[in-house]
């Protein structure tokens, strides 16, 4: 069993989330953070645990043999290039959402981490929580049947309350409702219905409360998915909405439906008339001390201590979710149906 140190790339809110998650495994131990701004060793030490050596220069972090994981937490827009930069230095590799803002730079990436055989964790971490892992439990299990329809949607304003709302609102590092934020939707989308994304068809729109107008792009879309076999998905992804953060989920198979906590099958003679209720905590907060980091992490060391890919999150995986991002984008932009073959 190796102990992997971990240096971290930007020590901004994110982070703050990271180092606690990746120190809780038994398998890892932040030994570096990167920071664009000058960070005090002894403080984060004390504050973190271990022996924190801090850079302002990244070059000389990657440099470092005894750094074996770096944890990608910088502005979006740096993302790719610090992703890249980490996997020729031969480092396996933890990227925080988005993976990039544009395709060309998702397949830079792509290509780089392929040729370095680094391994990946993409952190599109609600696939780790409670509510997903059950839900996808559910579906496994056969209890809804074949799903032909779902839809899972982002709600959560992302106001000047927030402390990412000052670079958030700005294209070139928020990028889009759905790069910001909506992409985990997306995501879990994705992964509930199982399938492949053949093409998506996106609509954008936005707010008119002030609260929201310092941002340079859309707020709001809903996005339309066909999956290879013919089965629908919809996504909406709201940022400018002024009411608890809700991460709603609806399924609809052969056997029966799935509604956030609620579900009915047939499979089981479940009643028609009224939902059951399943256990689990949803996910209701877009505070990142609340998402499951600390299960995600456990998953990637164990798996990296085998030499295996981890189960939910690799590049590969999350990728797909990134692209079809990316490809709504487009169709909301151009006013067309996109399909995903397009950006290959």
């Amino acid at each position: 069993m190796k102990k992997f140190n971990v240096g971290i790339i930007g020590y901004g809110w994110v982070s703050t989330a990271h180092i606690p998650a990746i120190n809780a495994s038994p398998l890892a131990q932040v030994a570096a953070v990167c920071s664009s701004r000058p960070q005090n060793g002894a403080e984060l030490s004390v504050r973190y645990g271990g022996t924190i050596k801090t850079h302002t220069d990244l070059s000389a972090m990657l440099a470092d043999p005894t750094i074996h994981v770096v944890s990608v937490c910088s502005y979006p827009h740096l993302h790719a290039d610090h992703i890249i930069a980490a996997a020729r230095a031969g480092k396996h590799l933890i990227i925080e959402k988005p993976i990039s803002l544009t395709v060309a730079d998702a397949l830079r990436v792509a290509a780089a981490v392929k040729a370095a055989g680094v391994k990946t964790c993409v952190c599109f971490e609600c696939r780790y929580s409670s509510q997903f892992l059950t839900t996808k439990s559910v579906i496994d299990s056969g209890l809804l049947g074949s799903l032909h329809y779902g839809e899972v949607d982002y709600y959560h304003g992302i106001g000047p309350w927030y402390g990412q709302f000052r670079w958030n609102v700005k294209k070139e590092s928020g990028g889009s409702s759905l790069l910001s934020a909506g992409c985990h939707a997306l995501d879990a989308l994705l992964f509930c219905m199982g399938r492949e994304v053949e093409s998506v068809t996106s609509f954008d729109t936005r707010s008119a409360s002030p609260t929201f107008a310092p941002y340079e792009y859309t707020t709001a879309s809903a996005t339309l998915v066909r999956f290879a076999g013919g089965a629908l998905g919809k996504c909406a992804s709201v940022i400018d909405c002024l009411q608890p953060y809700y991460f709603h989920t609806h399924l609809v198979g052969s056997e029966g439906s799935l509604l956030d906590h609620k579900f009915h099958s047939a499979k089981l003679g479940t009643d028609k008339g009224r939902w059951s209720e399943l256990s689990m905590k949803m996910v209701d907060s877009g505070d990142v001390a609340d998402h499951p980091y600390e299960t995600q992490f456990a998953d990637f060391f164990a798996s990296l201590d085998r030499g295996a890919d981890m189960a939910h999150t690799t590049l590969a995986t999350a990728l797909k979710s990134h692209l079809a991002c990316l490809a709504a984008d487009v169709s909301a932009k151009e006013q067309r149906t996109v399909k995903m073959s397009e950006l290959a």
